[in-house]
């Protein structure tokens, strides 16, 4: 995760530097008024392996990039933490996991976004590394109870509507029975008194795009690969329309797709590109060898064989991506674009 680390006391400081130091793809911040202290007691030389980042005023600095981190770990007080992000707190699916160590670093406290975005754990990172007691207050880990959206994030799978995970969390820690109609068994084994039914289901786990009764929960899995090829300097709007309109006519969820991909000659496309930066879904570029061992092509092309040099490029791509993955919509073709949907097979974490 990119993570923050925020520290104003001097006190603080030694525990936020142990910090960025042990956590991967973090930046320090650092107040104004403790770098001149520091500065003056001669206690800043070369203990930064990176520049940290100096803030005049606290919660104005916050409120810039609160969005633009995974996470934050505030080295001051719980009061301080909640009235600086209480104004910037969305939801369970767009808040960034925050924790709060004391200046004496004694305990960490996971304080927002514990299962999906990751407080709980890292607070556990955060307590190795400094020593501090770790302070855990959800419910379901307070009782020893595996939650939902734990096992969602684990499993990289989609929350549709995060307002029915306390329902079920709840269903859990009173130990009732969960319907759940999940063909792909990611939840076998996962959470206790599970009835898989297609029947009034508590839960609908699919890659379709439907919509559920109401307090029904729907998560939907990464299975879908989007294999893709277009011609030279095609735009993002015409993949991206295209993308929607096969969605669409095949029922198919956005929230499940799982990689878009192509040919290797193709991973300097700009509308590629720009795709996958919208909407942060990783592009899987494959070599002429890797698409020529793909046998069951349904829509070879004898114009793509001569300019590419292989007999597929949206169909051997998809299928490819997703380790032998299965065809479900064959090559589709639009002006400038072609498009091929594949579904991989899903292992329960």
């Amino acid at each position: 995760m990119k993570t923050a680390i925020w520290t104003i006391t001097e006190s603080g400081f030694k525990h936020g530097l142990n910090l960025a130091k042990n956590i991967d793809d973090s930046i320090l911040f650092l107040s104004e008024d403790l770098i001149k202290k520091l500065r003056g007691l001669r206690k800043i030389n070369n203990q930064f392996s990176k520049n940290p980042m100096v803030f005049p005023k606290l919660s104005k600095k916050v409120k810039e990039v609160f969005k633009k981190f995974d996470a934050h770990i505030f080295i001051f007080s719980t009061g301080i933490a909640v009235r600086i992000i209480a104004p910037l707190i969305k939801n369970k699916i767009e808040d960034p996991a925050v924790v709060v160590v004391d200046d004496y670093g004694l305990h960490a406290i996971s304080l927002l976004s514990g299962h999906i975005g990751g407080a709980n754990e890292l607070t556990k990172h955060v307590s190795k590394i400094t020593g501090a007691k770790p302070v855990i207050t959800t419910a379901t880990d307070v009782h020893g109870k595996p939650s939902i959206d734990t096992i969602a994030v684990k499993n990289n799978i989609h929350i549709a509507n995060p307002g029915m995970i306390k329902k079920i969390n709840m269903a859990i820690l009173e130990n009732k029975p969960i319907k759940i109609d999940d063909p792909f068994n990611l939840f076998q084994g996962k959470i206790p008194n599970l009835i898989k039914t297609k029947e009034n289901p508590d839960i609908i786990c699919t890659d379709f795009n439907i919509d559920v009764p109401r307090g029904t929960l729907l998560l939907n899995p990464k299975s879908l690969i989007i294999g893709i090829g277009c011609n030279r300097g095609t735009s993002m709007q015409e993949i991206e329309t295209f993308l929607m309109d096969i969605l669409k006519n095949n029922n198919l969820s956005f929230n499940s797709i799982w990689a878009f991909a192509s040919i290797d000659a193709k991973k300097d496309e700009t509308g590629f590109l720009e795709l996958s930066k919208k909407y942060k879904i990783h592009f899987i570029f494959l070599d002429k060898y890797d698409l020529k061992s793909v046998k069951n092509i349904k829509n070879p092309s004898q114009t793509v064989q001569k300019h590419m040099g292989v007999k597929s490029v949206c169909e051997a791509a998809a299928i490819k991506a997703g380790n032998n993955a299965d065809l479900i919509v064959e090559k589709q073709i639009k002006n400038n674009v072609t498009m091929a949907i594949a579904k991989k097979t899903l292992c329960s974490i």
